[in-house]
């Protein structure tokens, strides 16, 4: 580990030099501020993220039993414990979504953007001095509550874009974002080995951080993130502001206070619809692979003893895959089989990914399996929500934006509970690919959702080819 740390900052570098020199010419220089500040968003989530399943054996190693009173008990197992964690963000989230959507619709993207990364930082701090499952409890809902933005952000894509480029420009938003998948997780394994060292020299000491180390160095960078958000983004929805009668009614139905509960009522009710079909699908595929994230930790401690401070490089391997995927292959195989074609492969292959990853018992395979996750993630999300973007209304993008977020929040507070309950009675063995194999038969059904959607899609122009 000494070694690693000692050469981290040079593979930083390269990798970074790297993305830069590839996307200089590719990327539209509106969106590269905002890849910035997304990739150093996700640089310190993914520091963090890893480690919760296992701060949470390091706090409740055989789980908790709760008083139901009148000597009655009601044992809950770590995969629980570590799935209520996990909801606690995603219930927060769907709490804040809609309104993010709503205020960055009315008083612009930057604005909400800057009040969440300040909500990160100090989400962080709680979660680096957590001593107590109630701490742990507090910092996924105050993260939660600043990190209902993602529909922000896309809007922001959303703006700057033309409709036939938007799912290229949400890929590239993703490829920034899963640099930061990429960076984050080791830099996160990194700080723990840091934290229980002797020590950072500071002033000619040494200065223990401890378990606090991951959660410091995440608020730092998400303060330094602010700084840089408020330097160099600027405002981006001037462009969606209503300049006719029509687009002002339109704009004043989706700021109305009712106007988010419209939306949600309308996913539910008008199932059959393009842009409900495609929330749907998004939120199943996302809360598949949030539940299994939730548990992913378990299963690799379990079968093949990976530990907080192994776990980073896992996270790395799959970030680079996602990184690669969006940035290499999707512009490609955009322009060859169409948004709503490829978002049907990315879903089967998804689907394959999770169903295989509980029947390994190598790294090799492991690796293969856990290979068709991004890919299919890739694959999937940009193209549904590019799709989105092109079947609403401009002035209601950032209302469905979060709608979209809304219903993925859903589905990643329900997906780890249901998925963490069938961990904690799964027995060792081939049934530990039960919660999997749920997700994957899942995600597989979303396939049906997405058939026909071709008709309701505007036809493509001609893309410009990412090269």
């Amino acid at each position: 580990m000494p070694t690693l740390v000692r050469f981290l900052p040079l593979l930083i570098a390269a990798v970074l030099g790297g993305a830069v020199l590839y996307a200089r010419k590719r990327v539209p220089p509106a969106l590269v501020t905002l890849m910035i500040t997304a990739f150093i968003d996700m640089v310190g989530l993914l520091m963090v993220i890893p480690l919760l399943p296992f701060y949470a054996m390091s706090l409740a190693a055989e789980g908790i039993t709760l008083s139901l009173g009148g000597g009655r008990t009601f044992h809950v197992g770590v995969g629980m414990v570590t799935a209520t964690l996990v909801t606690a963000f995603t219930v927060a989230q769907l709490v804040s979504a809609p309104l993010w959507g709503r205020f960055s619709d009315r008083f612009g993207r930057r604005p909400a953007l800057l009040v969440a990364l300040s909500a990160s930082a100090i989400a962080y701090v709680i979660f680096g001095f957590a001593t107590s499952l109630f701490l742990l409890f507090l910092s996924r809902l105050v993260q939660g509550a600043g990190g209902g933005t993602v529909g922000v952000i896309q809007a922001y894509v959303a703006d700057a874009s033309e409709p036939e480029q938007r799912a290229r420009n949400l890929g590239w938003l993703s490829a920034a974002t899963n640099l930061g998948v990429f960076l984050g997780p080791v830099l996160g394994s990194v700080s723990v080995s840091l934290g229980t060292g002797p020590g950072l020299r500071v002033f000619g000491g040494h200065v223990a951080l401890g378990r606090a180390a991951p959660g410091l160095f995440a608020a730092v960078l998400c303060l330094i993130n602010m700084a840089f958000a408020w330097r160099y983004l600027r405002e981006s929805n001037a462009g969606v502001l209503a300049s006719t009668t029509a687009e002002r009614a339109v704009a004043a139905r989706a700021r109305r206070p009712g106007a988010a509960r419209a939306a949600v009522w309308r996913v539910v009710s008008h199932s059959a619809e393009p842009a409900p079909r495609l929330i749907w699908i998004y939120a199943i595929a996302i809360g598949a692979q949030q539940g299994i994230t939730t548990i992913l930790a378990l299963f690799l401690a379990e079968r093949f003893g990976v530990t907080e401070k192994t776990i980073g490089f896992l996270f790395m391997y799959i970030g680079g895959w996602s990184v690669l995927s969006r940035a290499l292959l999707l512009g490609k195989a955009l322009d060859r089989y169409g948004e709503a074609r490829l978002s049907r492969i990315g879903s089967a292959t998804l689907a394959l990914g999770l169903a295989t990853i509980p029947l390994t018992h190598n790294l090799f395979f492991l690796a293969l399996a856990v290979t068709l996750v991004p890919l299919g993630t890739a694959f999937t999300f940009p193209c549904v929500t590019a799709m989105l973007s092109r079947v609403i209304a401009p002035q209601e993008r950032g209302l469905y934006m979060g709608v979209q977020q809304t219903f993925g929040g859903i589905s990643r507070g329900l997906f780890p509970l249901v998925l963490g309950f069938a961990w904690d009675h799964a027995r060792p063995g081939l049934l530990r690919g039960v919660p999997f194999w749920i997700s994957a038969s899942l995600v597989a059904g979303t396939i049906f959702l997405g058939l026909g959607m071709e008709s309701y899609v505007a036809p493509r122009k001609q893309a410009v080819a990412a090269d």
